[in-house]
């Protein structure tokens, strides 16, 4: 769904004094709250991904249990196409509701920090993926596919999705809802074999076991592992907890064990390959001879230090060069800062807070990746933003927030329309979606994805 994309968005909550009757009623103490106080309380949550939607969703208690519930009810509004800190900046947000919740998550990618990372042919994943998925601000990355081997550099789920699209074959990928213009790179493309690269060891890798049987079987590949990487990793896993230990498991197995006469004969007509390369730590990104492009990637050979949670790699002196025309950086993301009001930590990417309040500025809150930083996985988005939540609740109910009625959205959509902004509601959302279906049912695929903000804004008529 296109829309989904845009950055900052803001949603508009308000908590009723009396619900409607067909509906479940918020927690006593929080009525009461609000019936002493004589007002509608106004919150404003920045950001339309998962902490966004969670955060709204446990503001409004127990009233709606998904996204689409959250985004129709009559208690909340949704504003797309509004750019905080640009179209509206957070204390002229902060003067029209009672509180704000910054929950705008990790923009941006972390850079390498090596020579030769601003070669051609160096591509953050983020924005890789970006393409492959609708993102309007990666329409145009157009990445060059014309080599044989591809370099993904981190171990986490984001790279195991990119070594997948680049490795399906494109037949396969023709029904799913991946951006047509991306599908007519990926059907030029020459890539063959993907190294996916970590600097720790099997036991440390970030990925998680749903997407490692999604690569061990994908159609047309088969996987390269080193079994000298899981020397003595058997009896080590004995006591690590069970989803560590089943992924581990699951790759020794791949590693070392002979596969099956049907597996062995669907691995000898592959044409494609995929590898895990284990500590290894890029150093430099290699030029071709004339600079203009890369050839390879030279990396620092290391080795564990400490046990447990502790566990760091240390170079142990030694290099190697692998080869390859394409480096995908897929290392982490970091949060950016959204509005010099703002307080902001650029070396954690996040913004400071004691449970999810922002330091110093009263009725800001913040959830999710720019509240903790850019770790865990939905479940974990999903308790952080009710935390958030909850933490703001309490502090409506001790009255620590500001008194007295606040113009809510009527202020921010006066200073919009001065400022030429058209925001868009969730019903004008429900209309590209919409569009988006009937597109891709042309071609036989789940959705088409409109990717150009104009063409989404003319066919609102906006």
């Amino acid at each position: 769904m296109a829309l989904r994309c845009w950055r900052r968005w803001h949603w508009s909550a308000w908590p009723r004094v009396r619900p409607p009757p067909s509906r479940s009623t918020p927690t006593p103490g929080f009525c009461q709250q609000l019936s002493t106080r004589e007002t509608t309380p106004q919150i404003c949550v920045v950001g339309s991904g998962p902490a966004g939607f969670y955060t709204t969703q446990h503001l409004l208690k127990n009233v709606i249990n998904t996204f689409t519930q959250t985004a129709r009810s009559d208690r909340c509004a949704f504003r797309g196409n509004v750019v905080v800190g640009k179209d509206v900046s957070v204390p002229e947000l902060q003067e029209a509701y009672h509180a704000v919740v910054l929950s705008y998550g990790a923009e941006d990618h972390q850079t390498l920090e090596i020579p030769g990372e601003e070669l051609p042919g160096v591509v953050s994943a983020r924005a890789f993926v970006g393409w492959y998925n609708g993102l309007p601000e990666n329409r145009e990355l157009a990445p060059d596919l014309s080599c044989d081997t591809a370099v993904i550099l981190g171990q986490g789920n984001v790279a195991l999705d990119v070594a997948r699209i680049l490795l399906t074959p494109p037949e396969h990928l023709e029904k799913t809802d991946i951006t047509e213009a991306a599908l007519g790179v990926l059907r030029q493309s020459r890539v063959k074999t993907v190294w996916i690269v970590g600097r720790r060891g099997p036991l440390q890798v970030a990925f998680t076991i749903k997407e490692l049987r999604e690569m061990i079987q994908l159609p047309g590949t088969r996987p390269i592992l080193d079994p000298s990487d899981f020397l003595g990793l058997q009896d080590r896993i004995k006591d690590v907890p069970r989803p560590r230990k089943r992924l581990t498991e699951l790759l020794l197995r791949t590693a070392t064990e002979k596969p099956g006469v049907e597996e062995a004969a669907r691995q000898a007509l592959a044409s494609r390959a995929w590898g895990l390369r284990f500590f290894r730590s890029p150093q430099q990104v290699l030029p071709t001879p004339d600079g203009q492009q890369v050839a390879g990637i030279r990396l620092a050979v290391t080795r564990l230090e400490d046990v447990g949670e502790c566990t760091r790699a240390v170079p142990t002196g030694d290099v190697e060069d692998l080869p390859c025309g394409l480096v995908l950086s897929s290392v982490g993301y970091k949060s950016r800062p959204i509005d010099p009001s703002v307080p902001f930590d650029p070396k954690l990417g996040v913004i400071p807070n004691i449970e999810g309040r922002v330091v110093n500025v009263p009725g800001l809150y913040c959830s999710g990746w720019v509240k903790r930083g850019p770790t865990g996985v939905i479940t974990t988005t999903m308790t952080d933003s009710f935390l958030t939540s909850q933490v703001l609740l309490q502090d409506l109910e001790a009255g620590l927030l500001p008194a007295g009625p606040r113009p809510g959205y009527t202020a921010i959509q006066a200073l919009l329309s001065n400022r030429g902004v058209r925001p868009v509601s969730f019903s004008d959302w429900e209309k590209l979606d919409a569009e988006e279906v009937s597109r891709g049912q042309g071609a036989g695929k789940p959705r088409e994805k409109l990717v150009d903000p104009r063409e989404m804004l003319q066919l609102l008529g906006h």
